[in-house]
């Protein structure tokens, strides 16, 4: 999932336990100056979420990447944290899910 074409905004925090997040409170990026916390998030044309990094004090601490059906449901998220290894999860359109470990340096999945 690469960067190009998503428009990039900030919120306080996130709601909610069910993928995608559902983000809340924007804030302007002049305001980010006076934030320890905050969540910055990308959405692709369409405005969809399709990620989102949780910064605390500078650091990347919680990293979610999403890709979509062209149903609109959700088809993987890849969720990543510091000293963790990173996980994808696949949804079918009806978006019962199946979870994998994916490595850090690319998509080499293990089996189901």
């Amino acid at each position: 999932m690469d960067d190009v074409n998503r428009e990039c905004r900030f919120f306080v925090s996130y709601s909610g336990v069910k993928l995608p997040f559902n983000l809340v409170n924007p804030i302007d990026p002049e305001m980010l100056s006076h934030r320890n916390t905050f969540i910055r998030a990308y959405f692709d044309q369409a405005g969809k979420l399709s990620g989102f990094d949780k910064v605390v004090y500078g650091e990347v601490e919680l990293s979610h990447r999403y890709e979509y059906h062209a149903n609109g449901a959700l088809k993987r998220a890849e969720i990543a944290m510091p000293d963790e290894e990173p996980a994808a999860l696949d949804f079918d359109e009806a978006a019962a899910p199946g979870v994998r470990p994916v490595r850090a340096a690319g998509i080499d999945e293990e089996g189901p």
